[in-house]
């Protein structure tokens, strides 16, 4: 049984990764090739749905952080957007909310 399910769609800005399950040390090679594939495709903006997403321990959120500093050494940028609040909580608690945008909605900044 699959814990972490993700789909890629085009958004107006860039491709949107929406993650759904729960992604943890057991998902992080498969949320890290996932990540990479968007990014060796060239993408300036990558958007990051967590709406879906129930769970995301340090190992998963390590890969959002690692694929953020991929992006921004080509001047790209790494959204997440509407983590639910346990996701949100852990952002903030690991102070990614600092470091990354993180926005409620697409276009409303703050988690």
């Amino acid at each position: 049984m699959r814990m972490l399910h993700a789909a890629v769609t085009a958004g107006p800005s860039g491709p949107v990764i929406a993650l759904a399950g729960e992604a943890d040390l057991t998902t992080a090679a498969e949320l890290n090739q996932l990540l990479a594939a968007q990014l060796d495709g060239g993408t300036t903006l990558l958007t990051v749905d967590l709406s879906g997403l129930r769970f995301a321990d340090s190992a998963a959120i390590r890969e959002l952080i690692h694929a953020h500093r991929a992006i921004t050494q080509r001047g790209g940028t790494l959204e997440l957007t509407r983590p639910q609040p346990v996701v949100a909580r852990v952002l903030s608690l690991l102070g990614v909310d600092q470091i990354l945008t993180v926005r409620d909605q697409a276009g409303t900044a703050g988690a």
